[in-house]
């Protein structure tokens, strides 16, 4: 585990306190950050004077060996993200490493769901796209209201029920609505990515895969 302790100041009341900074987050060294990662308590700290929770801006890297996955958090910054690339030894990895950047904490904690219930990322990214378009067209939706579904950042939340049904959470007008996709979707979308392999070929190596990055394909 890779940490520092930084002085912080609350959002709320402003005072300063000593905060440990997670810069590296390894799940099989310490297990017992796994659940404070997935609960998001990782990445907040509370005022011991107002009792304010304050998120912690940073760029950790989490690490889990056993999955063989890394995920490393870059605030959004295609810098950070350049640099990593034209400097990180993927060949010095055991095979069968994913590897993914993800622009904040939130997203960190929906590639952790996502590979630990076993499913390729790549396929929730169409799942995603395909249930914005039906539910366009369901609802007949125009003009703003499309635009604004095609935009909704869908996250993947968790596989309910006997049949493995995806339920993903999305925020519209002020409230927080929920979807759930059938796993024939899923299926559909591994079809998809079969037939276009340019899909995993453009996946390799620290790569975002998000709404964006699909539509930079799909464009």
């Amino acid at each position: 585990m890779m940490y520092s302790e930084q002085s912080l100041p609350c959002s709320r009341c402003g005072e300063r306190h000593n905060v440990v900074i997670h810069s590296g987050i390894n799940v099989s060294e310490n297990p017992e950050l796994k659940a404070k990662v997935l609960d998001g308590s990782a990445f907040l700290w509370e005022c011991p004077h107002c009792g304010q929770l304050n998120l912690i801006k940073g760029t950790p890297l989490y690490h889990d060996p056993e999955e063989k996955v890394m995920i490393w958090v870059t605030g959004g910054d295609y810098k950070i993200e350049d640099q990593v690339s034209a400097s990180f030894d993927v060949s010095a990895l055991p095979e069968g490493y994913t590897l993914r950047f993800v622009a904040d904490t939130g997203s960190l904690i929906e590639k952790v769901k996502i590979f630990d219930d076993g499913l390729d990322d790549i396929a929730i990214e169409l799942c995603k796209y395909v249930t914005r378009t039906e539910m366009i067209d369901r609802d007949k939706l125009r003009g703003e209201d499309a635009a604004a579904m095609m935009e909704a950042p869908f996250k993947y939340l968790k596989m309910d029920g006997a049949d493995n049904e995806m339920v993903f959470s999305y925020p519209m007008k002020g409230q927080l609505e929920m979807v759930v996709i059938g796993l024939n979707v899923y299926q559909d979308a591994l079809a998809i990515i079969g037939r276009n392999p340019v899909l995993r070929e453009r996946a390799e190596g620290f790569v975002r895969i998000d709404s964006a990055w699909l539509a930079g394909i799909l464009a």
